[in-house]
């Protein structure tokens, strides 16, 4: 994977609505944008890496690329499940993250109950490879920490 670790930085926008209501797995997600934004030939799939709200803390994160096929979605999507929980909502707010490796390809789910399953292996699967010493370095990265003065979202 030449892109990484890939940087990113958007503004949180409503989605589908499935993350937290379908899946019981909260997403933010990206513009189209943003989305747009990302290197043509970075594969779609399920990736890893470290993501930080406005100037919070920063937090595991597992990502998907693509189109969903279970969902069968016509525009590409960058969906970002922060490894935390967070007591409301953020839209609107800034997402930075790092993405720092790949966990597998995109596919179809015989069910939805199939999809969630994996969803949690890919949680579990991030948050191993996070604890090692060359992903855990990124999460200090500078590039979470937005320029002084600027306030976002009034934060």
């Amino acid at each position: 994977m030449r892109h990484l670790p890939y940087f990113c930085r958007g503004e949180v926008v409503k989605g589908f609505g499935r993350g937290s209501k379908e899946l019981g797995i909260p997403t933010a997600n990206f513009s189209e944008q943003v989305v747009e934004s990302f290197p043509s030939d970075i594969s779609t799939g399920i990736y890893y890496g470290w993501a930080c709200v406005g100037n919070g803390d920063v937090h595991k994160m597992v990502l998907s690329i693509g189109w969903n096929p279970f969902y069968k979605n016509i525009k590409k999507s960058v969906e970002t499940h922060i490894i935390h929980t967070f007591k409301e909502d953020f839209y609107g707010e800034i997402l930075s993250i790092v993405i720092t490796g790949y966990i597998r390809p995109e596919k179809n789910f015989d069910s939805l109950e199939a999809l969630i399953s994996a969803i949690q292996e890919d949680i579990e699967e991030a948050k191993r490879q996070l604890d090692l010493p060359e992903h855990l370095k990124l999460k200090e990265d500078n590039f979470f920490r937005l320029p002084e003065g600027k306030i976002v979202n009034n934060h």
